[in-house]
């Protein structure tokens, strides 16, 4: 019995530390088993994740998936999609930025539009004050206007040679309106007033056209370039050879027919029946038979007679001149379109016949300015302003006008005054006695030529007579004043010629 215990005792004993043995081996496995579980899982995981997202090949064939090539495509037709969507968002974002910059272009051309806009209706502004200005009339104070005219005087004593160049300003006192002043014709047609006539038979030389020839016959003078129509210079006394006429006389007809032109002076105006390129006045020559015609040069045309414009006369005193006195001259000329707009209107007042002293050719060198619209004409006359002298050499500029010239600053001396009271100054400071004018001393009765028997109807114009209580001479018969006065050297010839279109 005690064998057989201790024969399971020993067995027990075995058993035992087999048992030991075994569970600490089984231990240490499922610890090892748990690290390598431990460190793949992230792989398995990851392979977990990849079945789910493509599933097993075998396993997606077996249930109908797609094969390998056609996932190839699939992905190929998602990446192609893909770089349509980036194109499309590229082609907006081009179309889009364009549009920007077409917008911003845009702007800037409008605000540069605008701004030009805004720097022109200145511009306008200030040259609309500009031309306020010009046409305001300023007046020197006395003290002044008699400082000045004691140098004016100084000059002409001085002058080796003096050439006076007169305007319409000079002939206002006369009634006769001028142009460009405040009652100018110019001036009230602007503003859409009527203009006043005045009866040139009852104008007479100013005290202005009077002191010129006293400064003539006293050899202060050497020549007078005048502008105006109304014949008041003959009328004063200066001789015909000391006058150049720019835009002719009134009073004068000649014969072009006639070598030399045969001229024929009168007591009426002879423009009653001439207009621009129409001169024929309707008399004949006494000599010839052929047709007279007047001596006006109107807007557009050029004067070629010898007289009274005397050209020759007047270019040669102009070279010769050391000093020039510009005595109510504007010295200045519209621009064609003005001058055909404001024709018009002249053209549509019938009033105006004749009423104004200053016909202002624009074809005449005495009218152009430095800025004048004509500077053909500046080339063709640059003997009456010295322009191909040297400055230096150039005649000293003296200017009497209420308003701005063009030429106010190459003058040497510019006097705001009246050109009656700046030459009653100056006559007083040269120690003259200014002669009055009589109608019985009138030269142009001396000079005028008689109409021929038939000739006395002809003309309707108002004649001069030697006093205001005796009628016109001739049987005339009174002026037509219910009658339109139309024609003349300020009436229709102002209006420009239509051009007719040439038939091709």
């Amino acid at each position: 019995m005690f064998v057989i215990y201790k024969v399971f005792f020993i067995l027990y004993m075995i058993n035992k530390h087999l048992l030991k043995r075994l569970a600490g081996a089984s231990l240490g496995d499922a610890v090892g088993w748990a690290e390598l579980a431990r460190a793949c899982a992230p792989r398995a995981a990851c392979r977990a994740r990849r079945k789910r997202k493509h599933g097993s090949p075998r396993g997606a064939m077996a249930a109908g998936g797609l094969s390998r090539l056609e996932r190839k495509a699939a992905e190929r037709v998602r990446r192609l999609r893909e770089e349509q969507q980036r194109e499309r968002l590229r082609q907006v974002s081009r179309i889009l930025r364009k549009a920007a910059a077409e917008r911003s272009a845009e702007e800037g051309r409008l605000l540069a539009e605008s701004e030009d806009l805004v720097t022109e209706l200145q511009g306008r502004s200030r040259r609309r004050e500009g031309l306020k200005r010009r046409l305001e009339e300023v007046c020197d104070d006395p003290e002044e206007l008699r400082r000045k005219v004691r140098e004016l005087a100084g000059a002409v004593r001085n002058a080796k040679y003096l050439v006076v160049y007169t305007g319409a300003g000079i002939s206002t006192a006369a009634s006769i309106p001028d142009y460009r002043g405040p009652n100018g014709v110019w001036t009230l047609l602007q503003k859409g007033r009527s203009v006043s006539t005045a009866d040139l038979s009852e104008a007479e030389p100013t005290l202005t056209h009077m002191c010129i020839a006293r400064l003539h016959e006293q050899k202060l003078v050497q020549h007078v370039v005048s502008q105006n129509c109304d014949g008041l210079h003959l009328r004063s006394g200066l001789p015909r050879t000391a006058i150049s006429e720019l835009h002719g006389n009134m009073y004068i007809e000649v014969c072009t027919s006639c070598v030399p032109n045969r001229e024929y002076v009168r007591v009426f105006d002879v423009t009653e029946r001439t207009a621009l390129h129409r001169h024929q006045t309707g008399r004949a020559c006494h000599k010839c038979g052929s047709q007279l015609r007047d001596t006006i040069v109107h807007f557009g045309e050029r004067g070629m007679l010898g007289q009274p414009l005397n050209w020759e006369a007047a270019t040669e005193a102009a070279s010769k001149a050391d000093t020039i006195l510009c005595l109510g001259s504007s010295l200045k000329v519209r621009t064609d379109n003005m001058v055909s707009e404001q024709s018009e209107q002249v053209s549509a007042c019938p009033e105006l016949s004749g009423s104004v002293s200053d016909s202002a050719c624009y074809s005449c060198a005495l009218c152009v300015c430095c800025i004048c619209p004509f500077p053909q004409v500046l080339k063709k006359y640059p003997r009456l302003w010295c322009m191909t002298k040297p400055p230096s050499q150039r005649p000293k500029l003296y200017i009497v006008n209420l308003q701005w010239t063009p030429k106010d600053d190459w003058a040497a001396l510019k006097l705001h005054g009246k050109c009656d009271d700046v030459m009653q100054l100056l006559m007083d400071e040269l120690g003259l006695e200014i002669p009055l004018y009589s109608r019985w001393q009138d030269p142009i009765f001396s000079l005028a030529t008689p109409l021929r028997a038939g000739e006395e109807g002809i003309h309707s114009r108002k004649s001069l007579c030697r006093s205001r209580e005796e009628g016109p001479p001739g049987d005339c018969g009174d002026p037509l004043s219910s009658a339109p006065i139309l024609g003349g050297w300020f009436g229709r010839g102002c209006t420009k010629r239509t051009k007719r279109k040439k038939v091709t």
